[in-house]
């Protein structure tokens, strides 16, 4: 089984306008997909799913859209942190989270410390995140202590900067999972993808079920990961 898998939850506004209804509708058919699968990583045996729930680059949508996202983003907290908590659920948010509505904010805060110490799946939920931004902040970081004499630069090493990613201390995804039939990663974990499988389904995050999931799995199972090496490679 693959021991983290990511997930680029596309397709909410499609499937929201092929059935005639708001977009918004399709976020919240969404959030009951997430829980599927969340539930599922659960019962199987996955120790990480990252969801990427808003990037830096959804601010554009119109200003409802993204208003009702923040109050969604609110609710599903209220209302969900006790089951999280009862299934030992371990939460933890990435992105800029400085700019997110205050009451959001604090949620998340609550969030993160209730559940800090449960040892089931550890759910990472990308808000306001952008990989590139992710990236610059880390080159800053290394860039600031190696001016104040504190690194040399020529000791910085992937190790060194993987450390400052805000994934630090966990694995690499070995799955990523796209919805929709979208092929880009859309400035999502750059770093952390390297060597992750992709599966690419054409079902809408809405409708991503068991069966998709396991369809999703078994692909991972059948391939062989190389990590850019060679199969047998100690043979030649």
């Amino acid at each position: 089984m693959p021991s983290h898998i990511a997930v680029i939850m596309d397709g909410n506004g499609r499937w929201a306008q092929r059935r005639g209804l708001p977009r918004i509708m399709g976020h919240r058919a969404g959030v009951e997909a997430l829980k599927r699968t969340l539930s599922l990583c659960n019962e199987w045996g996955i120790h990480f799913l990252t969801a990427y729930a808003f990037s830096t680059e959804n601010w554009n949508r119109p200003s409802e859209e993204v208003g009702f996202l923040m109050i969604l983003f609110e609710r599903i907290l209220e209302q969900e942190l006790k089951a999280l908590e009862q299934k030992k659920v371990c939460i933890q948010f990435l992105g800029d989270l400085n700019v997110l509505p205050e009451r959001l904010q604090l949620l998340i805060d609550s969030a993160i410390e209730r559940t800090a110490k449960n040892e089931g799946v550890h759910f990472n939920i990308c808000l306001n995140y952008g990989a590139r931004k992710e990236l610059v902040q880390v080159a800053q970081i290394l860039a600031e202590r190696s001016k104040l004499g504190l690194l040399e630069p020529s000791s910085i090493d992937e190790f060194c900067f993987a450390a400052e990613l805000q994934t630090a201390g966990q694995p690499d995804p070995d799955l990523l999972i796209r919805t929709s039939g979208e092929l880009r990663l859309s400035n999502f974990l750059l770093w952390q993808l390297a060597y992750s499988e992709i599966h690419v389904t054409d079902s809408l995050w809405p409708d991503f079920d068991r069966e998709d999931l396991l369809i999703a799995v078994e692909n991972f199972q059948a391939r062989h990961r190389r990590f850019g090496g060679m199969e047998y490679a100690n043979k030649l």
